[in-house]
């Protein structure tokens, strides 16, 4: 009788597909212990995840000391002790504010992975502290069509599955011109991102409406940020999509609780997927599902 209601993209018999997003690129270890900074360390935190069952690992490079990196090589050494650990889906970021084109995709270019992100539009993107009455930091995120489709047509080459991060309703609407250019071709992969300041607001009326302007053959996943994280993920749950957890989004278990590893985080979203009556995707399941090509 369930199956009567199911829609394009609203597919909640569907395995639910958990991508873990280990590190990030700001926070740092005295924010978070857990928090990876070499190879071994994400390797570790990676077979975490995947045994909690996350299918898909999300990766912004660090040097050793833990510092932001877009080299290549602190790209691979992270790559090949992730794929020498596990099984796991190895996804990309290409995001960053004042890096040239060549550097965010030469990444991608060079080692291959399965997935890589790629931001839909540009934004203000900003922290308020409400008791300061001020502005933790405060910023344009600037991801222009300009850029958009060279690291598209980069992707596309080398065979990499684009994810879409959408932040609002217009990132959504830029894919239509990349379908048109045949830059994008199903399925498609959408992340929806809620709870930045200068995007979409985390509510769950929100979500449902940006899942509804999606193309059909999408695949989506929510993207809760900070303690907006597990009300949207079990909205996202409930309406047939996919979730992603991790350090990167959020430290906490619930209230007061910091998770001790991303595998704790991953372990929490699992549990909330059975508990609606869903099943944890394989990332075998998700290789042939996204059409995948690579590790």
């Amino acid at each position: 009788m369930s199956s009567f209601w199911i829609t394009e993209n609203h597919n909640y018999e569907r395995t639910c597909m958990i991508t873990c997003a280990l590190s990030g690129v700001v926070a740092n270890r005295n924010q978070c212990p857990a928090i990876p900074y070499t190879p071994e360390e994400y390797a570790t935190e990676a077979k975490r995840a995947y045994e909690a069952g996350a299918a898909v690992v999300h990766i912004h490079a660090r040097t050793p000391d833990g510092a932001p990196s877009y080299e290549v090589e602190d790209y691979r050494n992270i790559y090949d002790a992730v794929t020498t650990a596990c099984s796991v889906i190895i996804n990309f970021s290409t995001g960053a504010v004042g890096i040239p084109v060549e550097k965010k995709i030469a990444p991608v270019k060079e080692i291959q992975p399965a997935i890589a992100a790629l931001n839909m539009g540009s934004m203000n993107y900003a922290k308020y502290h409400p008791g300061k009455k001020s502005f933790v930091f405060d910023f344009v995120f600037a991801n222009p069509f300009s850029e958009i489709t060279p690291l598209l047509s980069a992707m596309k080459e080398k065979g990499v599955k684009p994810e879409m991060e959408c932040f609002d309703s217009g990132h959504i609407g830029n894919c239509f011109p990349l379908i048109d250019m045949s830059l994008l071709t199903p399925p498609y992969q959408f992340s929806l991102i809620m709870g930045v300041l200068g995007g979409m607001p985390p509510t769950a009326d929100n979500l449902a409406h940006q899942v509804r302007l999606l193309p059909p053959n999408s695949d989506w996943e929510v993207i809760g940020i900070s303690s907006d994280q597990w009300r949207m993920v079990a909205t996202a749950i409930a309406l047939g999509g996919n979730v992603r957890v991790g350090l990167e989004d959020n430290f906490y278990l619930s209230s007061g609780v910091m998770a001790k590893s991303n595998g704790e985080l991953v372990e929490k979203a699992a549990r909330m997927i059975r508990d609606q009556g869903r099943e944890v995707a394989t990332a075998e399941e998700c290789r042939e599902r996204l059409g995948l090509k690579h590790r």
